[in-house]
């Protein structure tokens, strides 16, 4: 083995990364910030395997869109069943909800999920090939009001994480009926635009023409401007309900603008899409985004159940989040030998148990360099536990911050850390 082969380090995969802990913080705040508020909109946390069969994928994502045709990573396992590491989060719940008849409960079908995803995608700010989202689902409601209410909590919730500079984006990809209609015009528009097209749209002209509107080549995003808009095709039905959403969007006050080319970028999308996008962000500008999909369970088999619900970046999103400084309140154990060590091990058991952040670190250091280690990791309060206090039952409680330092017994200095006195 060469010298150069014995120093080559073991690194993370790219696209991938460590969360440490000073920035774990931060996703815990954040986390726990979510789970309450979707607990406060009536949802419940769901959370399914992180690899499904294949199929399962190219079904619900549909076979025409990027994720499938050119970012899941997928395996063939020891059963030689093909699987695949979930690249987004639907077609899990809907299998879910088919397997376990959910729609049978009594429980409103209000879900949300916080967890990694997996994409082959080129890396970049706030996207990674393991990334995380928060995922809301909503199922078995057809009225254009929860279509609002969704995006009225998604506003929210950046609102309450501190977000600023956000716009919201809608649109309606119809449905079925006038879907058809449309593309056919698309198409046509798009064939005598074909040569100043590039390659991958002159495939999705025969696919699936909705996806010409998710090109990042600026010359495509350029022609593709001047294509017919689908709210210009909708069916009677399609038309009221995004009438009717926008209407309750005006209820809320939320301000938004209507984007013709806004179709996301999954097969399965009916009626309402809509995003929520930074300008804090450059070119990929999306923190979340979703849209209703009606025919998804019953297309896996399940009954006529619609849906509808957002996705939203944890790790774009903590790139918008201003970081909030929590107070601490550690308290640091500075033994003076072992007698002393065994005091402390118990002191720490009973403030643990109080539900009290205590630490006391093993290693073998004079008083000195036990105080400076304390100042170090930024504790708030040291208990100073010698020979007198061990036979006093009293310990030295110093406060870092003033100063001040007074012999307490263990009860006292559990009011005082708490701030009860």
């Amino acid at each position: 083995m060469s010298r150069k082969e014995k120093k080559k380090q073991v690194a993370a995969i790219k696209g991938t990364k460590d969360i440490l802990p000073l920035e774990a913080r931060k996703w815990q705040q954040v986390e726990t910030l979510i789970k309450a508020y979707c607990e406060r909109y009536g949802y419940r946390e769901i959370r399914t395997p992180v690899f499904e069969s294949t199929e399962l994928f190219q079904k619900g994502t549909g076979e025409t869109s990027d994720i499938v045709m050119k970012e899941m990573y997928s395996f063939v396992d020891k059963g030689g069943r093909s699987l695949t590491l979930r690249p987004e989060y639907t077609p899990s719940i809907v299998r879910a909800i088919i397997e376990h008849r959910l729609y049978l409960q009594p429980q409103p079908m209000r879900y949300y999920y916080i967890g990694p995803m997996f994409r082959y995608d080129k890396p970049q700010k706030g996207r990674y090939r393991q990334f995380h989202q928060l995922d809301i689902e909503v199922f078995g409601e057809k009225d254009a009001a929860v279509d609002a209410e969704i995006v009225e909590m998604a506003s929210g919730l950046l609102s309450q994480l501190k977000v600023k500079g956000t716009d919201i984006l809608v649109n309606s990809v119809g449905c079925r009926k006038c879907r058809p209609g449309y593309h056919k015009e698309l198409r046509h528009q798009a064939e005598l635009a074909r040569d100043s097209l590039c390659s991958d749209c002159q495939r999705k002209m025969s696919t699936n023409p909705l996806r010409i509107f998710d090109c990042k080549e600026e010359s495509c995003r350029e022609i593709s401007q001047g294509f017919p808009k689908i709210t210009d095709f909708l069916c009677r039905e399609c038309d009221e309900h995004f009438k009717n959403f926008r209407s309750y969007l005006d209820l809320y006050g939320l301000k938004h603008k209507v984007e013709p080319r806004l179709v996301r970028g999954l097969d399965y999308y009916t009626k309402t899409t809509f995003e929520i996008v930074s300008t804090e962000l450059g070119a990929q500008d999306a923190i979340l985004g979703g849209g209703r999909y009606d025919d998804m369970i019953k297309d896996f088999g399940g009954p006529d159940v619609c849906g509808i619900g957002f996705a939203l970046g944890v790790e774009r999103l903590l790139s918008l989040v201003p970081q909030k400084k929590e107070p601490e309140n550690i308290v640091y154990l500075v033994c003076l030998g072992e007698e002393a060590k065994k005091e402390g091990m118990l002191l720490a058991q009973y403030l643990h148990k109080e539900n009290i952040e205590c630490l006391l670190e093993y290693k073998s250091r004079n008083l000195s360099k036990q105080m400076s280690r304390a100042n170090k990791i930024g504790a708030t309060w040291v208990l100073i536990i010698g020979e007198d206090e061990i036979k006093k039952k009293r310990f030295q409680l110093k406060n870092m911050a003033s100063g001040e330092q007074k012999e307490v017994a263990r009860e006292k200095a559990l009011n005082i850390i708490r701030g009860n006195i």
